[in-house]
């Protein structure tokens, strides 16, 4: 039996391509539904070269970035001159301030960065790639043999955790970064801008502050006034309506429903007493009223009512059931009104009613 062994050299490692620094900006523009996160936005991929130059008389090896502002996250907060950290298998990350631009809600995000130098030769790494990550603010570099790095390359991200954070509405950030060597010379400049659309369908909500986790129950706050022998009163039930959209639906549909066992009577709302009886002795009624941006509107039983002017509406910020951020909704108290009647046409005892509020959002995102 004859065996036939082919050796094959192993494949040669390419150098990178010379590079030269060159300025850069660009517009990350995207859209999701927090049912359905994206997941992590590569900024620059791995090995993404900024300088290469075989001779390692530029030092590119050495190159390093900076922040315009070390305490201040609104373009991007990390340092602003060489750190000289050595942090082999570092990470940085650049806590960077997102905008929402309809409540002004702001965030801090962080973004997550390394960097890589390259070799001037194979004879520490097959691919010329020195091992370690390190942080971005450093020009520390290390050798290969004695021999200086020659080249620097990065990788920079947003990952889905971080994104997370971010609840619906439209917001935006700017990244500024500028890459140098030392002791401080300039090189580059680099920025992003992002716009995010987020909507959150899932969580569109009626939210009752005053009934965090229950159903509300209500009184009508009847009072009886003995000089003229009548009873009446007034109510408000605090709610505030969440569209998932970040408030900024072009309108909200409200509907007012009397779901108790009778009919009601001709205000459109009634309670009824206890203890049975269907005629107008054993039937109390009331109205309904929603107050929208400092407007008090009727609402008639079972007929929606369209709420327009979300985008301008006050806001305020509340966390809803289920979440684990705050949000902004729109706040729409209504009023349960009922007028006087005599006492005398209305029995003594204990009434109650059933009223359903549904809320309708536009299905088109903003």
């Amino acid at each position: 039996m004859a065996v036939l062994c082919v050796l094959a050299p192993r494949a040669m490692a390419q150098r990178p391509p010379e590079t030269h620094p060159t300025s850069e900006h660009r517009d990350i523009v995207m859209s999701w539904d927090r049912s359905a996160m994206p997941g992590d936005i590569e900024l620059w991929a791995p090995r993404t070269v900024f300088g290469y130059e075989q001779q390692g008389t530029l030092e590119y090896g050495r190159m390093f970035m900076t922040c315009s502002s070390n305490s201040s996250s609104r373009r991007g907060k990390c340092p602003t001159s060489d750190t000289l950290e050595n942090g082999v298998g570092s990470n940085s990350s650049i806590p960077l301030r997102f905008t929402e631009s309809r409540s002004g809600m702001e965030v801090d995000i962080d973004v997550t960065a390394a960097i890589r130098r390259i070799d001037a030769t194979g004879a520490c790494s097959f691919d010329y790639w020195s091992g370690p990550f390190r942080p971005i603010w450093s020009s520390v570099t290390g050798s290969c043999g004695g021999v200086d790095r020659v080249g620097t390359a990065v990788e920079m991200k947003l990952s889905s955790g971080q994104l997370e954070q971010l609840v619906a509405g439209h917001w935006s950030a700017k990244l500024d970064l500028a890459l140098r060597k030392p002791p401080h010379q300039h090189l580059a400049d680099y920025s992003f801008t992002f716009d995010f659309t987020i909507t959150d369908y899932n969580a569109v909500s009626i939210y009752f502050p005053l009934f965090d986790q229950v159903t509300p129950h209500v009184g009508l706050n009847l009072q009886y006034d003995p000089i003229a022998q009548t009873v009446g009163g007034r109510t408000q039930l605090d709610m505030c309506l969440y569209d998932g959209l970040g408030s900024q639906s072009q309108y909200l549909g409200v509907t007012v429903r009397d779901s108790g066992p009778r009919p009601p009577g001709p205000s459109g709302y009634s309670v009824w007493h206890t203890d049975g009886g269907s005629d107008a002795t054993q039937r109390v009624d009331y109205t309904v009223t929603l107050d929208h941006n400092g407007s008090a509107i009727p609402l008639r039983n079972g007929v929606e009512q369209l709420l327009h002017g979300i985008d301008t509406a006050k806001l305020r910020l509340v966390l809803l059931p289920g979440m684990t951020q705050p949000v902004f909704c729109v706040p729409t108290p209504l009023t349960l009104d009922t007028p006087r009647v005599p006492v005398s046409s209305k029995r003594p005892g204990y009434y109650d009613g059933d009223l359903k509020v549904e809320l309708r959002v536009p299905t088109v995102t903003p």
